[in-house]
């Protein structure tokens, strides 16, 4: 063999072994893309078949006898058989329904009352502590049309319970919004006179490398540590009531500035120093310059960013433990003083419940809350893509 065909074959070898190698790293590649995949079907399948079983609620078609003994004794006002299978929550109701409605009084009338939760799990098909005979009388009231499921209002429309049935997101939704509102307040305006100082007025020199850094190193301290801050500054030196929506607005609103800073500043970088020198020449202040030309040429980051930040903060709980948000709250805050909780701490707050009926509640949470913060990023893109500018 000559040297020339020795020297052809060696190569050829290497070209082998190099789109081999080429071959196993995409292999890898597609297979680690794949787990990220199969990860996520199951894990939103898991949380779909969970939570949309919370979606519906059980109800029973009782009698009602309306007489001076339901004020006193609810539960004499249906009959005792059913008494198990319907929720205390809502045979509690009945004496403020009657107050309500003093025609009702000596009167009988057929209502759809809301099921036990040990009910509503048997009609679901899942664990129930439902003995024998009331699975039976169940069976029987469901084939005599007395049993239906319907959408399940009470999830949307009720604060916490210690009664399954009856427990809702209404109070951390509500508490949600309060919280966000507080911190774009605090964070947005903040946040972004900060960036423009740093990025159009300030002299580059030690002082502002410093606060530079120590910006970029606040985005990436545990939230925790926030908590913790705003229980110090916020509770324990300001007096805010803790628990309450204003404590946990500015607690997120100090998380949430050095992302707002960071990508505002970026925005900022993004605008061709060509615009600033063409204002410049036609006799506007460094003020107009950034008023009129870069912070609207910038606006599409600044807003991005801005709604990243908020989605960020939508999902925080530890912070937030911290400062007692992760109370039980039945009653929907009317106010930012109020006891308030959010989102993310009623479903560790479900998740820790030992009743199977919570559980699906929990999923259901999860789904709420994940569609909450895929809308924010969604929008943050939408607003990207709408108003970005090719320069």
């Amino acid at each position: 063999m000559s040297l020339r065909s020795e020297r052809q074959e060696i190569i050829q070898q290497q070209l082998k072994r190099r789109y081999a190698r080429d071959r196993r790293f995409k292999a890898y590649c597609v297979a680690a893309l794949s787990s990220a995949l199969l990860f996520l079907v199951v894990f939103f399948g898991d949380m779909i078949t969970t939570g949309v079983s919370a979606l519906k609620e059980t109800e029973i078609q009782v009698t009602i006898n309306w007489n001076e003994d339901t004020a006193d004794y609810p539960y004499s006002a249906v009959p005792e058989e059913i008494q198990p299978l319907v929720s205390r929550a809502w045979l509690r109701n009945l004496p403020r329904v009657m107050r309500n409605n003093p025609e009702l009084m000596g009167t009988q009338t057929v209502e759809w009352a809301l099921a036990d939760s040990r009910l509503d799990q048997y009609m679901k098909g899942k664990f129930t502590k439902l003995d024998e005979q009331q699975q039976a009388y169940a069976d029987q009231l469901n084939e005599e049309g007395r049993i239906k499921q319907s959408f399940n209002t009470t999830l949307f429309t009720n604060g916490d319970s210690k009664i399954p049935e009856y427990s809702g997101l209404a109070s951390a939704l509500m508490g949600s919004v309060l919280v966000l509102i507080l911190t774009l307040a605090l964070a947005f305006p903040v946040g972004v006179l900060t960036a423009v100082y740093l990025e159009e007025y300030a002299p580059d020199n030690w002082f502002t490398r410093v606060i530079e850094i120590n910006i970029n190193n606040l985005a990436a301290v545990p939230s925790i540590i926030f908590g913790l801050l705003g229980l110090a500054i916020f509770i324990n030196f300001m007096g805010v009531p803790r628990s309450s929506a204003i404590a946990g607005g500015l607690t997120l609103g100090l998380m949430t500035l050095p992302v707002i800073i960071i990508s505002t500043r970026a925005a900022l970088r993004a605008v061709p120093d060509s615009i600033r020198q063409g204002a410049y020449g036609l006799g506007c202040s460094r003020w107009r310059v950034v008023r009129d030309h870069v912070l609207p040429s910038s606006l599409p980051g600044i807003f991005t960013g801005t709604i990243i930040g908020l989605a960020q903060a939508m999902g925080e709980t530890a912070p937030l433990i911290m400062i007692g948000m992760i109370a039980y709250i039945p009653d929907i805050p009317t106010n930012f003083t109020q006891a308030a909780t959010v989102l993310p701490a009623q479903i560790f707050t479900w998740f820790t419940e030992p009743e199977q009926a919570y559980q699906s509640r929990t999923a259901a949470g999860i789904l709420v809350l994940l569609t909450v913060m895929i809308s924010m990023n969604a929008t943050a893109v939408y607003l990207r893509h709408r108003f970005q500018r090719n320069w």
